[in-house]
């Protein structure tokens, strides 16, 4: 486990998965304690179509990466080993390199970046496309955040996408009343699970029965987020900034997943800042 810690924060990274494990603000937690507080999504985020996709007149097969779920999940980051490359109190650079094989047709190599400063969690995240063909590529994060009753969160979005079998995407359309996050609303007591996109790359989340705000801020590679939020765990929700929308590969425009040719590199980050809440 890599710790990293100031007067403020404190950050638990595993190398196994490149994942927070915890996180904290003054002794308070603001991501969801273990088994899994944040992880990265490399080469790209969330689920395709029936594990396959069509690209430039060649089929792509994909084959199930967990024992629970159907469809290749979230990439393969969150899963395997990454290399720690450099360490300090406040700062740590991870590695993994990725060969394709029968379960995905990707090779790449990506780089989590993990750093404090005074109240602010930056995490940066890039993927190298080291195959020998191009493929859509894409990013995101997975943070898993405390729920409690009087959770709120701001979230502008323009569109918001239903979801269908196989938690896939549907259609697009108007942003619902209870998921509308243009200001401040409380998470509906109902399964969610759904992508929302035309994020201007701005969030806040408020816990006010712990007086703590987290102001979240990501690059303009991040036009789109997930909220997952089931109704039978209570305790936490997430929200997911990522480059591209969920089965990309399937839908018009590659859902914004980006094309990258061999030698090409993608690479963004978010931000964190936790506050005290203010009267």
């Amino acid at each position: 486990m890599v710790r990293l810690g100031n007067s403020e924060l404190n950050v638990q990274i595993n190398p196994q998965g490149g994942c927070l494990m915890a996180a904290t603000f003054c002794g308070k937690p603001f991501l969801k304690p273990a088994p899994v507080g944040c992880f990265p999504l490399v080469p790209f985020g969330n689920r395709v179509a029936g594990n396959q996709f069509r690209f430039r007149n060649q089929t792509h097969v994909l084959k199930p990466n967990t024992k629970d779920d159907p469809l290749y999940l979230h990439g393969d980051g969150w899963l395997a080993p990454w290399l720690v490359v450099e360490e300090s109190q406040t700062h740590v650079r991870l590695a993994y390199e990725h060969q394709a094989s029968h379960q995905s047709p990707y090779s790449y190599r990506a780089v989590q970046i993990v750093s404090i400063n005074g109240n602010t969690l930056n995490l940066g995240l890039s993927v190298e496309n080291r195959g020998e063909i191009a493929l859509p590529f894409g990013l995101g994060f997975h943070p898993f955040f405390p729920r409690t009753p009087q959770t709120r969160l701001r979230a502008p979005a323009r569109l918001f996408w239903s979801e269908k079998t196989g938690h896939l995407p549907d259609t697009a359309g108007p942003v619902p009343d209870d998921l509308n996050f243009a200001a401040f609303n409380h998470l509906p007591d109902r399964w969610v699970n759904n992508a929302f996109a035309g994020w201007d790359g701005t969030a806040q989340i408020d816990w006010p029965e712990a007086r703590m705000t987290a102001a979240i801020s990501g690059d303009a590679l991040f036009p789109h987020y997930v909220i997952y939020a089931p109704e039978d765990q209570i305790d936490f929700f997430c929200f997911e900034p990522m480059s591209h929308l969920p089965n990309g590969h399937n839908l018009p425009e590659l859902g914004k997943l980006t094309i990258l040719k061999p030698g090409d590199k993608l690479s963004g980050g978010i931000t964190l800042r936790i506050d005290e809440m203010r009267d």
